[in-house]
């Protein structure tokens, strides 16, 4: 069974953030994935374990994938898809993808290419295996209301009490707290978060014991303060980053998982744009820069477990420097040098191929006799004489009275005969 809590260090070190993307951005990201999931699963009439989910393949997505290879609406979308089917609420992809088109903008829905089934199809197979097919999730929701029954005190304030703590696990899913702490945990938190904003204190419950100094205890130990304030504060963070949403400005439109850009690398490689140059990025409406098709890899490649297509070409053999950008700005690099003045092996290299295996090593095999192939062995001696009868079975007395000869069968009924004859001289 994976685990899939994290730390901190762990959160500010995802393949996003390693791929240049800034810790706010990637945060924000997974907000914006996070209520398209809970918006789209709402105009679908899904409920809200299924929704919680797909939020939680969501969040367990990127910690192993960047949002720079992967855009964000694509996989929530499959997110949500893969989470109708567990959760036993099933949508047909084409469903899904017409209510996220209703939802989106032309700018985001790019994202999903000429053809988005296919997108979110073969995106799934990519999903099952980054969470290795753990699809069980459990949610705060279950142990809210468990925990909740067992309250004593006014039930008007206690029902205002719940409503608000579900609330609160609902915005929780635009965190990442499902990566840091279990749901009995996160449920507690949010309860007292909730008592507090409401003002109504957990004096008694059902099963109290002497040794238990608070309510909680009953359910989880080893819960500190600590813990549960820094799942408050991360809750209460969500909102006040909401303020600012309307001064950042938009992202710019991604291109669809298949034609999305791989991650960089840093060692000296050549990929598919030294080759074939790409033009300049153009500056988009808001002002940033439209990444251009570099390092091009397919999904269906990264579903099939394929390798990027980058090749490391070795140094050259004659002190040739390696490839440097044109001194014109165009951002494209200088063509490579003839295949004759680099080293052999790296001459017959594919970009796309591993080079072929070494031909087989000739062994000498002795000739035949000329007649090899005309002469015909002998025929077997031991079938030319024909072989004897069978022996027949011993005559056991004489013929049948009509004349016949003497033979096996009529034996018994001959010993039969003299059997009965016997018995009535004895009767006489």
């Amino acid at each position: 069974m994976p685990c899939w809590y994290y730390d901190k260090k762990e959160l500010r070190e995802t393949p996003s953030i390693l791929d240049g993307v800034t810790y706010d951005t990637e945060r924000r990201y997974r907000k914006e994935g996070a209520r398209f999931i809970m918006e789209c699963g709402t105009k679908m009439g899904l409920g809200h374990n299924t929704m919680a989910t797909g939020v939680v393949y969501f969040h367990r997505f990127y910690m192993f994938h960047s949002f720079k290879s992967f855009p964000r609406y694509v996989t929530a979308c499959c997110c949500l898809f893969l989470a109708g089917k567990v959760e036993e609420t099933p949508k047909k992809c084409r469903d899904i993808i017409k209510t996220a088109r209703g939802i989106l903008n032309d700018n985001y829905f790019y994202s999903f290419g000429d053809d988005p089934k296919e997108e979110v199809m073969t995106l799934e197979r990519i999903l099952l295996q980054t969470i290795k097919f753990d699809l069980q999730v459990e949610h705060p929701y279950t142990f809210l209301l468990k925990y909740a029954k067992c309250f004593k005190g006014d039930q008007p304030k206690l029902q205002k009490m719940v409503q608000m703590a579900w609330n609160f696990v609902n915005d929780s899913l635009s965190t990442v707290v499902c990566l840091q702490w279990e749901p009995e945990i996160i449920a507690v938190a949010l309860i007292h978060l909730a008592s507090k904003l409401s003002k109504f204190t957990v004096l008694d419950w059902l099963g109290r014991q002497p040794q238990h100094q608070r309510w909680w205890d009953m359910f989880v130990s080893n819960v500190t303060m600590e813990i549960l304030e820094d799942i408050c504060h991360q809750v209460l963070d969500l909102y006040q980053s909401t303020q600012k949403e309307g001064q950042e400005p938009n992202s710019p439109p991604q291109k669809p998982p298949s034609r999305a850009d791989s991650p960089t690398t840093t060692t000296a490689t050549v990929t598919t744009n030294a080759i074939c140059p790409q033009p300049a990025a153009q500056p988009s409406g808001n002002g940033g820069l439209i990444g251009e098709l570099n390092n091009i890899q397919s999904i269906k490649s990264l579903a099939n477990a394929m390798p990027i297509a980058v090749v490391s070409i070795p140094p050259p053999s004659d002190g040739l420097p390696l490839p440097t950008p044109n001194a014109g700005g165009g951002g494209g690099v200088a063509p490579l040098p003839p295949p004759s003045n680099l080293n052999s092996n790296a001459a017959n290299y594919h970009l796309y191929h591993a080079p072929p295996p070494p031909p087989p090593p000739v062994v000498p095999m002795p000739p035949y006799a000329a007649n090899a192939w005309t002469q015909q062995p002998p025929p077997p001696t031991h079938y030319s004489t024909a072989a004897p009868p069978p022996p027949m079975p011993p005559n056991m007395g004489p013929g049948p009275p009509s004349g016949g000869p003497p033979g096996y069968y009529n034996a018994g009924r001959q010993q039969q005969q003299q059997q009965q004859q016997q018995q009535q001289q004895r009767y006489q």
